[in-house]
């Protein structure tokens, strides 16, 4: 039997937050076989194991379900249902008569937001969650084409955790410093409830991506506002990495009508595969060019440039060349997002070195 305070992804909490969790925690039996949620149940928490055994299911296909996982007293399950608000995507069921504690969405991502102990630990055990989840479909079903097309999506999740969650680990060390004063833990506090959202906003547009839905929420925006903002947020990773970012002539002040959130996605990929060619330090330099129909944004890099191979193929689901982490599905996410904005996406050697991701977006009709 483990008490709350023990599992795995509290014990570094403080005493105040472990009393705001054990608050809102309330404990559930199950019987040998009995359910504590199926696959299509709404996401509404995460659980943690007080006793006995629960072991985590998937469908496969009409005849098999395939065990993906045990969790004993201390794990935890359920947990990517705390940041994102869609239905659950396997089966948990009691392999022995078990005690759960179970944990309200809501109020956990409220005790995230307060504690930087807590975001850090959660996101780190999804991320060992998905690459146990990755490992185990590529040894069991490796010969059958949908379930590693499954396993593909799950690696590139992993790859783009791994930035945020970085981030999350260096800010969590700051804000956990003795002498850290509040407007440094206010600062840190902010920036790893942005990496939680990025992480969230990852994963959205990955299901939007396999979904095939093509909306797109777009609002009047400064264009240069947009990219101040967003220069900002990814300054500390490119730091980093060592590299330096340039800005060849002010971003226009154009008003466009964007989707913020998914063309945020679209420059956080770019420019990360550009640090991702250059490894030991390089420059980006931001160009744009405008005319009376779009606005061109170029991302430019100082790595080897676009392999001739890959030159017709890069925008193309899974296609990828030299990184041994990555699958190819952000420039493909790129393409679709860019293009449900109106606008179009394409890529380049540059003749001095390196290459160029260009892509354009409309101007509002008059």
């Amino acid at each position: 039997m483990v008490a709350l305070e023990s599992a795995e992804l509290f014990c570094l909490l403080q005493p105040e937050e472990l009393t705001s969790l054990r608050r809102v925690a309330s404990e559930q039996s199950f019987t040998v076989g009995q359910e504590v949620f199926r696959e299509g149940d709404p996401g509404d928490g995460a659980y943690v194991v007080k006793e006995g055994l629960v072991e985590i299911s998937g469908q496969v296909n009409q005849d098999k379900r395939q065990v993906f996982s045990q969790i004993g007293p201390g794990g935890v399950f359920g947990e990517m249902a705390v940041i994102e608000q869609l239905p659950r995507s396997a089966c948990a069921t009691a392999a022995l008569p078990s005690t759960v504690y179970f944990l309200p969405r809501a109020e956990v991502l409220s005790l995230i937001e307060r504690s930087p102990a807590l975001a850090s630990a959660l996101l780190q055990l999804i991320s060992r969650r998905l690459r146990e989840f990755n490992q185990h479909y590529l040894l069991e079903v490796v010969q059958v084409e949908r379930l590693a097309a499954v396993g593909r999506f799950a690696r590139s999740i992993v790859h783009d955790l791994k930035n945020p969650l970085n981030i999350i680990s260096l800010t969590t060390d700051m804000f956990c410093k003795a002498d850290a004063s509040p407007e440094l833990r206010a600062s840190a506090q902010g920036r790893i409830q942005r990496q939680v959202g990025r992480i969230n906003d990852l994963i959205t547009d990955i299901l939007q991506f396999s979904q095939g839905n093509q909306s797109c929420a777009r609002v009047p925006v400064s264009y240069a506002t947009f990219l101040e903002a967003l220069i900002a947020e990814l300054q500390p990773e490119l730091d980093l990495k060592s590299v330096h970012l340039n800005f060849a002539g002010a971003a226009p002040a154009t008003i466009l009508s964007l989707d913020v959130k998914r063309l945020r996605r679209v420059f956080i990929n770019l420019v990360l595969n550009a640090t991702d060619a250059m490894p030991s330090s390089g420059t980006i330099t931001l160009r744009f060019s405008q005319d009376a129909r779009e606005v061109v944004t170029e991302i430019a890099d100082t790595g080897s440039g676009i392999a001739p191979e890959m030159q017709e193929k890069l925008f193309q689901p899974f296609a990828t060349h030299g990184k041994g982490h990555g699958t190819g599905l952000g420039l493909s996410i790129c393409k679709k997002i860019v293009e449900d904005h109106g606008g179009r996406i394409w890529a380049r050697n540059d003749p001095a070195g390196g290459a160029v991701f260009a892509f354009s977006l409309p101007l509002p009709a008059k």
